[in-house]
């Protein structure tokens, strides 16, 4: 926490407020009067001669004087008529030091007893670069250190750093610090040191070679863990750049960082990033992992805090070594900010991650995407199968409401329900609309995710028709087939048991619950849309899983499975399992998650259900019947029926919003091209609106 400036301390015994006025005419004849040039006087007059907290309290107070807005004019040694507030009071600070023994002498004394008394090991290692071995565990140890304090370490500079840069924008004013003042400073404080093994410079640079040690024996570890080596295998373990970082680094350690062996440490630096994108290129082809992308960055941090350390150990002293050494601490700031933030560490690792699963996704969505008029016709029968299938999940599903159940066991009915149904269609090869937004949404992101903005543009513009059209399609499958499936079965039933399955007062209660705004239809229709979307993930992230712990090959090399079924056996079920994993793992999901809400509903006493449009409307088709001809052209049922449209579209809506921004997220596409593609196929749709809804002709 910094000590805020506006109290300043009070003067030594014997110092006057003449002698603070002669100060200020001094040093800053142009403005005499300014607050800046008293504070500094004072903060020179209150040096504190032992006491390591005391000297840090002062060394706070001084870097809090040079972060105040308000510049110092008229000082030469800003270079810059209108210099930044730091760059004029540094100016001061130098100009003061350089002309009064007697002021730089105190502080001469106080910095180097504070970089004797405190260690920047874990300043240049540690800050910046998580050092837990997972995702879970480092959010874990985040959320602990934000809940619980944290104990006094005064001799670890890393905690010196937040306390003087507090904010993340100090970084900024850091970097416009001018090396040459910088340097200036530093040749005051090196040339007063009473011993040249004590110097601060010598004591900063043994911190910075000792950190560089440090960081390449954990780079090394992590880089020839077998998960790494694994998705590595152009490069063999002896060849391996990690192996060489170590002894490159122990060499740095041997022959105290010569120029020639730093120029070896930066080529073999740049060999580990380059196995680090390797390991990257075939996450996309064998699955990701959350623990594995946390280990990834870390090591490419790491990579980055050794150049920036090389790149200060090998620079000429004065000006240059400054310039980089402002750079290191620039980025350790905001580092260290970055450190306590969970929302950073989930979207920085969950990125790769998210971008996978939406991949996995868009793989299953090309399927739901027709190109020729064949392809049009067959998903539209697909459709029709997807619809009869429903009208009797929306039977079973009615009928289980009437039986006097347990929650549990209500519950367990309705997912049972559910996942037998899509499980039914994913066999028969069926289709259900609403299943299709969220799977088509990733395969549109992946298609427009690549490639400058004319590519995605062009490829948008010729998926987007192709899309529409197929769930149009899909759609019209699934309704067209639920009304002729549900008439009929209600009149089976009805011949069967001599009275219809729905009586007066359940069919009323159905036309009421879909009435748009006399109920909570948009609400339910938003938040089954909500699920649909994530049954996507679901979907993806099973595949997903099954691809990174290679469950495929396992299958088709299982010595039980060969055994029982042969070698062409089990490589046929390898395939249908991986064929079939997401599309499983999808409507085992959906069927879970449309019966949890009621059920969670009941327990905190929300009134929560789902619309899901073609059971929604499976349902309607079953009151109708039930309320007789004359009642289908009331305003109720009429009501009912806008209910179903505009479930229709909240369904498809929401689903494919949430799907398309996690998969534009997810490449990386700028705001700006999201905007202009969707004004783009606005335009197309009003100049060739037959090609997003019928097929093209032959």
């Amino acid at each position: 926490m910094s000590v805020p400036l506006l109290q300043p301390a009070p003067l030594r015994e014997g110092r006057s407020s003449r002698e603070v006025d002669a100060f200020c005419v001094e040093f800053a004849p142009r403005s005499p009067g300014h607050p800046a040039v008293r504070d500094l006087q004072r903060l020179l007059a209150d040096v504190p001669e032992e006491g390591l907290e005391a000297r840090l309290e002062w060394v706070e107070r001084c870097v809090a004087w040079l972060r105040e807005p308000k510049p110092v004019v008229g000082l030469v040694e800003a270079a810059e008529p209108e210099a930044p507030a730091p760059v004029t009071r540094l100016a001061l600070l130098v100009r003061v030091l350089e002309a009064r023994a007697s002021a730089r002498e105190p502080v001469v004394a106080l910095v180097r007893e504070v970089l004797s008394g405190t260690s920047g090991l874990r300043l240049f290692s540690q800050v910046g670069i998580p050092t837990r071995q997972g995702f879970f565990s480092e959010v874990s140890d985040r959320l602990t250190r934000r809940l619980l304090p944290s104990p006094p370490e005064d001799h670890q500079l890393s905690e010196l750093l937040l306390r003087l840069f507090p904010e993340p924008g100090d970084a900024t004013w850091l970097e416009t610090l001018p090396p040459a003042l910088l340097a200036r400073l530093s040749a005051l404080v090196e040339g007063s040191a009473p011993s040249p093994a004590r110097a601060p410079e010598v004591v900063v640079r043994t911190d910075l070679v000792d950190a560089l040690g440090l960081l390449s024996v954990q780079t090394a570890a992590l880089g020839l863990a077998e998960d790494v080596r694994e998705r590595c295998p152009e490069v063999s373990f002896r060849a391996s750049p990690f192996l060489k970082l170590r002894r490159i680094c122990e060499g740095v350690l041997a022959r105290d960082a010569a120029p020639d062996s730093l120029r070896e440490l930066g080529d073999v630096v740049e060999e580990c990033r380059q196995v680090v994108a390797i390991v990257s290129s075939h996450l996309e082809q064998y699955g990701v992992s959350v623990d594995l992308v946390y280990r990834l960055e870390r090591i490419r941090r790491s990579l980055e805090r050794m150049e920036a350390i090389a790149r200060v150990l090998g620079a000429t002293a004065g000006e240059a070594r400054w310039r980089e050494g402002i750079a290191l601490v620039a980025d350790l700031v905001r580092r260290a900010h970055a450190d306590h933030s969970i929302r950073a560490l989930v979207a920085g690792n969950a990125r790769l991650l998210a971008r996978k699963v939406i991949e996995r996704a868009g793989h299953t969505g090309e399927h739901y995407i027709t190109t020729t008029r064949a392809e049009y016709h067959h998903m539209v029968h697909s459709a029709a199968g997807g619809g009869l299938i429903t009208a009797f999940t929306a039977i079973i599903k009615l009928y289980t409401v009437t039986l006097a159940l347990a929650p549990f066991f209500y519950g367990l009915a309705l997912a049972g329900n559910y996942v037998a149904s899509f499980l039914m269609m994913q066999v028969t090869g069926s289709t259900l609309a609403t299943k299709q937004p969220s799977m088509t949404a990733a395969t549109l992101g992946s298609a427009i995710g690549h490639g400058g903005t004319a590519g995605r543009l062009s490829r948008l513009l010729e998926l987007m028709p192709r899309l529409t059209r197929s769930q149009l399609a899909t759609a019209l499958g699934n309704m067209g087939t639920v009304l002729p499936a549900a008439v009929g079965l209600s009149m089976a039933f009805a011949w069967w048991r001599g009275h219809p399955l729905l009586n007066q007062a359940q069919a009323h209660y159905v036309v009421d619950a879909l009435h748009p705004w006399h109920s909570g239809t948009i609400f339910y229709a938003a938040l089954t849309g909500v699920l649909l979307w994530m049954s996507s993930l679901v979907a993806g992230w099973l595949e997903n899983w099954a691809v990174y712990h290679r469950i495929p090959e396992a299958l088709a090399h299982h010595r039980a499975l060969r055994r029982v079924l042969g070698d062409s056996g089990a490589k046929r079920l390898s395939d249908v399992f991986a064929n079939h994993i997401a599309g499983l793992g999808g409507n085992v999901s959906i069927g879970v998650l449309l019966a949890l809400p009621p059920l969670v509903g009941s327990f905190f006493g929300l009134p929560l259900d789902v619309r899901h449009v073609t059971l929604s409307f499976g349902q309607l088709c079953l009151a109708g019947y039930a309320l007789g001809p004359e009642a289908l052209l009331r305003p109720d049922f009429l009501a009912a029926l806008g209910g179903i449209a505009l479930t229709l579209a909240i369904n498809f809506g929401v689903s494919f919003s949430l799907a398309l921004g996690v998969a534009l997220r997810a490449r990386d596409v700028p705001l700006a091209d999201t905007v202009r593609m969707v004004r783009l196929v606005a335009a197309r749709f009003l100049r060739e609106p037959r090609a997003f809804l019928l097929p093209p002709r032959e």
